[in-house]
Parts: structure tokens; sequence; C-alpha cells
């Protein structure tokens, strides 16, 4: 006798973009560009990993380099299974206005959010070494008037040390300081971004629960438990095996 459900399709999942965004400046040259691009291809398996053990949603991930100008790797978000990190290389400025400008503009239900089953609200990660060379004050505004960007998870990483990154830029970014971690070394980088990715992808793909608080507010609780993993901006460290 068949089975009657042999070719009943799966149920389908909703999606949660993990979004990435990267200075690509000449500034990050060298050690930095290298440990950001080892980091996430490092990174990957994991976030696939957590994917596909998900029931409720299929993590995409999407993108956006920055430099002079902005620009997706892929033209829309990618199944984690199917997104391969193309090594950057850096040089130019750093037009953070324009990443916030191409951002607003793909978190639309017509855009990067227009999954057809549904999307949960998108996390957002920002990683940069040095302060915006365009005006990006009037793009940030106009970001923050999206509604996917007010729901999203976001979290920002200083490359670098306090006097290379404006802490305040970035805090503009998150919505609160306790988002903002700095990288000392390579090596606190790297587990930044996979603590980060990981965390936020476990997070952001999982339903809430009612009188759950936001997933901004719950991921920042997770980052704090896990404190010994990464530094925030204003702990003390041991710079000693900085960047060259």
């Amino acid at each position: 006798m068949s089975n009657p459900f042999e070719n009943t399709e799966g149920i389908a999942k909703r999606t949660m973009v993990l979004f990435f965004l990267v200075d690509t400046s000449g500034s990050m040259a060298g050690t930095k560009i290298g440990a950001v691009n080892d980091a996430i291809f490092n990174v990957l398996p994991e976030i696939r990993s957590i994917s596909e053990d998900n029931a409720d949603a299929e993590i995409k991930v999407a993108a956006l380099t920055f430099c002079n100008g902005a620009k997706w790797v892929y033209d829309e978000p990618k199944p984690a299974q199917e997104f391969d990190w193309p090594y950057a290389d850096a040089d130019g400025m750093t037009d953070l206005g324009e990443a916030y400008r191409m951002l607003n503009e793909k978190l639309s239900r017509s855009a990067f959010m227009g999954d057809a089953e549904g999307s949960y609200a998108p996390a957002i990660f920002l990683m940069t070494d040095g302060e915006p060379t365009d005006e990006y004050e009037k793009e940030l505004e106009k970001l923050k008037t999206n509604n996917w960007f007010r729901a999203a998870i976001k979290v920002a990483v200083a490359i670098g040390e306090e006097s290379d990154v404006n802490d305040d830029v970035l805090t503009e970014f998150t919505g609160t300081q306790e988002a903002v971690l700095r990288a000392h070394t390579p090596e606190a980088l790297a587990k930044m971004i996979r603590l980060v990715s990981v965390t936020a992808s476990k997070i952001g793909s999982r339903s809430s629960a009612v009188g759950e608080g936001s997933r901004q507010e719950t991921f920042t609780e997770e980052l704090n438990r896990q404190e010994q993993e990464w530094q925030p901006v204003n702990s003390s460290v041991d710079v000693d095996e900085g960047w060259d």
C-alpha cells in the first residue's frame, strides 16, 4: 500500500534574514579585512546548521560592503546553505551613509523582506574600523523610520582602538551601547563575529513567546550572559597583541 504522505511537501517556513554590513575601506586593509573574511567564512557552517535544525524559520544571509559607495554581495538574500562569502578587498573611503541608504531600500516587502511565507524581523550586524566619510546622519534618520529596522536585532563591532571609531556613531545605529562591541585583536574579532552571528541567528529565527521582551533585548541579555567571549566597548583589555 502506498504512503499517502510520500508526495506531500514539507511545511513552509518563515524567513529570517541575517544582514552583514562590512566596512571595506582602505583602513581595513591587511590584518583587519583578513580577520573579517576568515571569521565570516568560518561561521557560515554554524549558521547553516542552525537553519537546518530550525522548525520555525529558514535563515537567509545578505551582505553589503561599503567603501567608495556600497554594493550588495548578491542581488537577493541567499539561503544560508547557498550563501558563499567572496573574500573582500579593502580600499577607499567609508561611505556609511550610502550603506544605510541601500539597507533602507531593501528592508521592504517589495525587496529583501518579501518572502511569500512571511519574515521574522531581521538581524543586522555592522562591522567598521573608522569614521564615516559621507553625510550618514540623514540616511540613518530615514533608516530609523523603517519598521523592519526598528524591530531588528542590531549590533555593531568597532574594529581597532578607541581613537579609530566614534562609539557614538555605532550607538546611534544599534540604539543601545550594550550592543556595541570592540575588537582589539584579530582573535577577539573572530570570536565576536562567531558569537554575534550564531546568537542573532538563534534568537532572530525563533518564535517569540507571549510576554517575552523584544528580540533586541533578548539578544543583548544573551550577550551579557556570555561576556567572557567578548569585551564591551568600555572594558579594559590587553591590546599588546593588537592590529599590525
